[in-house]
């Protein structure tokens, strides 16, 4: 396990001064680059050897979220890795010890060279750590987002340099900033989203002209990001 101490600053927080979620998912990637790093398998090291870590899939849920001026203690584990992916899960508390935030991801191996996943085994045996067993979540698997049937609005968006990745292709975060864009005025002004759940399907690239997709199933928000004629879904976020 890896433990770094973080505070929110002033873009981190919303009206009522609570952490907002894409400073959550912001600060939970940040702890699985500084544990990558801690264990030589960072950006400095992988994009020499050619290849980087891919976010693959998220899954949070904030069970108390946390207030401006709390000092927050993050902690993350690898676990349950297979040949083409590994887990991580973390877990976030304040200061007094109570738990506020849990969250797993899905990572894969991206080869510069040959534009494909490639194998992890080998690379993960170079890792001096063990995997913990241990899972925030009973559901040891992130499982995938049914697609809607039928969607409610859409928008299209041309991708600019402010969207754009280290790895030259759209951020992670950004997905989510464009998930919120596509919401109605009032479920964007009046709801509180705990869980957030995207898959990640295929990179977008700079300049690419995309479509968000919007639809309500139950208690639900779920908008789908496709290329411009549809034919390509590029990820799912799941919003309740």
């Amino acid at each position: 396990m890896y433990t770094e101490i973080n505070k929110m600053g002033i873009k981190d927080i919303d009206k009522d001064l609570k952490i907002i979620n894409k400073s959550v998912l912001e600060m939970l990637e940040n702890i699985a680059v500084y544990h990558a790093d801690s264990l030589n398998r960072g950006p400095q090291a992988t994009y020499k050897e050619g290849f980087a870590w891919v976010l693959s899939d998220w899954k949070v849920k904030v069970i108390s979220r946390p207030q401006y001026g709390e000092k927050l203690v993050i902690n993350t584990w690898r676990r349950d890795s297979k040949k083409f992916h590994t887990y991580r899960d973390f877990e976030i508390y304040n200061s007094n010890g109570d738990l506020k935030i849990i969250a797993t991801s899905k990572w894969v191996m991206f080869n510069f060279e040959t534009g494909k996943l490639m194998k992890i085994d080998e690379e993960i045996e170079k890792w001096n750590e063990k995997e913990d067993e241990k899972s925030v979540f009973e559901d040891r698997k992130i499982e995938k987002i049914t697609l809607p049937t039928n969607y409610e609005k859409s928008i299209e968006y041309t991708v600019m340099r402010k969207d754009i990745d280290v790895n030259e292709h759209m951020h992670n975060l950004s997905y989510l900033d464009l998930a919120y864009e596509v919401l109605p005025d009032d479920i964007y002004t009046n709801k509180i989203f705990d869980n957030i759940h995207i898959n990640y399907k295929k990179q977008i690239k700079l300049y690419d002209e995309i479509k968000c997709k919007y639809s309500k199933m139950e208690n639900k928000v779920i908008v789908v990001i496709t290329n411009k004629d549809e034919s390509i879904t590029h990820a799912i976020v799941e919003l309740y």
